[in-house]
């Protein structure tokens, strides 16, 4: 299979799910899956799709898979560790913003979500 092919379904999938046709998009990052696992963005789009439905055991499935697949991901992280706020999972989600300071000493958007970790925990 083409790397070529499989940009396009993703770039497809991804277009997808900007404009809210979701089982399309789900069937796009999943032909790009089933032929490339490892593929980290179609990973993440197809967990914010689950996300997006409200299926929040998947989309937690998909965004940890695409972490583990590349740890240095710092998209991966960040969607991870908003799904996991939205979750109630804080715990989870304050190491993966740590993570994502680590990797980017200055990402003002995880510098935010801390702060407000640690605002919740003083009330």
């Amino acid at each position: 299979m083409a790397s070529e092919d499989l940009e396009e379904h993703y770039q497809r999938g991804s277009a997808r799910r900007n404009v809210g046709e979701y089982d399309q998009a789900i069937s796009e990052f999943r032909y790009v899956l089933e032929r490339r696992p490892d593929h980290v963005n179609a990973r993440i789009g197809l967990g914010l799709v689950y996300g997006f439905i409200g299926m929040f055991e998947e989309s937690l499935v998909e965004l940890r898979r695409a972490v583990e697949t590349d740890p240095d991901s710092v998209d991966a992280l960040l969607y991870l560790a908003k799904t996991c706020c939205m979750l109630g999972l804080y715990g989870e989600a304050r190491g993966h913003f740590q993570r994502i300071l680590e990797l980017e000493p200055e990402h003002a958007e995880a510098k935010k979500q801390l702060s407000y970790l640690a605002a919740g925990e003083t009330i």
